[in-house]
């Protein structure tokens, strides 16, 4: 198999390279979401009640619903 760093673990999923950028750039974008929602109900707690757990739990199901092994 490739050894390449940049194409070897999005090749084990199933990805290119610039498909597992564009996949983890989205994913990074939607935890910076999250994390600002939790810090907003933090400070106001009748805002955002639901937005980050929600968002982690849609990008959890992203992630294992189209998880492909390492071994396959």
């Amino acid at each position: 198999m490739d050894h390449n760093p940049f194409t070897h673990h999005p090749a084990s999923v199933g990805e290119t390279y610039w498909q597992h950028l564009l996949a983890s750039a989205r994913f990074a974008a939607l935890l910076g979401v999250a994390a600002v929602a939790a810090l907003v109900h933090a400070v106001l707690p009748f805002l955002f009640e639901k937005t980050a757990s929600e968002i982690i739990t849609t990008l959890h199901r992203r992630m294992v619903t189209h998880r492909r092994s390492e071994g396959d």
